[in-house]
């Protein structure tokens, strides 16, 4: 496959805006800022990224995106319209595959296509396959979750998030619970997926050669209360290795610099 070039955020429109965002709760009676003023906007197509440690809010703030969680202060702007709640064009896939057991592949796939009534059934079943194949699981769409190892449970759940086709993919650290060599395998899987669909994905990681190797651009972000403290470009070609020379260098450079946001020191 030959190697895809990284486009400038810059040179497509909006798909997703987030403005002034900021989030309290309130545990044991304390109140803790989760958020605080974070402002992000993400073209169309775009793959992002969200970087930090635990506790920098990235999930917090994936929630918000998706409509599950309301901001304190601020707002979400998708297609032009203020998120109020959650909806079929901003689907989340979490780190757990949250398949039902009792259901096939396929089955799970076609639980997923319910977000489209204006789909008939014939329709359901033709792209509940065509995402098993694009997945790689066209020869496992009989297998049940228990028949399943990790990865092809997290390949059912991409198909189940990716068929309904929301403009906005969300995907919190979908892959922290696989091995190493599983993980290789779905980076390359979703690039290929990526570079087919250009789908709008907003991905949260604490891996930073992971946010290298998948994101147009990385978040990084600080915590206690979660900020913004850098935005990174990623022009490196695609499809991207994880283990090369050249995205080690760029992955070693956001290390250091998210070891001094975790110290609360921000490079310009």
């Amino acid at each position: 496959m030959e190697g895809s070039p990284a486009v400038s955020s810059e040179t497509r429109p909006p798909k997703l805006v987030i403005e002034g965002v900021s989030k309290w709760f309130t545990p044991k009676r304390n109140i803790v800022q989760a958020l605080d003023n974070v402002s992000l906007s993400v073209a169309k197509g775009e793959f992002v990224c969200l970087l930090g440690p635990s506790g920098c809010g990235k999930s917090t703030l994936l929630d918000i995106v998706a409509g599950l969680t309301k901001p304190d202060e601020g707002r979400v702007i998708a297609d032009g319209k203020v998120v109020e709640g959650p909806g079929r064009q901003r689907l989340v896939m979490f780190q757990e595959s949250a398949l039902f057991p009792w259901l096939d592949a396929f089955g799970n796939v076609m639980f997923g296509l319910k977000l489209r009534p204006d789909l008939t059934n014939a329709e359901r079943r033709r792209i509940a396959n065509e995402y098993l194949d694009l997945v790689g699981l066209a020869k496992f769409k009989h297998a049940h979750v228990h028949e399943l190892s990790g990865g092809m449970k997290q390949r059912v759940a991409l198909a189940r998030a990716l068929a309904p086709d929301p403009h906005v993919l969300l995907m919190d650290e979908p892959f922290a619970a696989l091995d190493a060599m599983t993980r290789d395998q779905l980076y390359d899987d979703i690039q290929r997926i990526w570079m087919e669909s250009r789908k709008t994905i907003i991905f949260v990681t604490h891996n930073v050669r992971e946010a290298v190797c998948l994101g147009d651009r990385i978040v990084l972000m600080s915590p206690s209360p979660g900020r913004i403290a850098q935005v990174f470009e990623i022009p490196l070609p695609r499809p991207r290795d994880i283990n090369s020379p050249e995205l080690a260098s760029y992955a070693s450079r956001i290390a250091a610099a998210l070891k001094g946001s975790k110290n609360g020191v921000v490079s310009e």
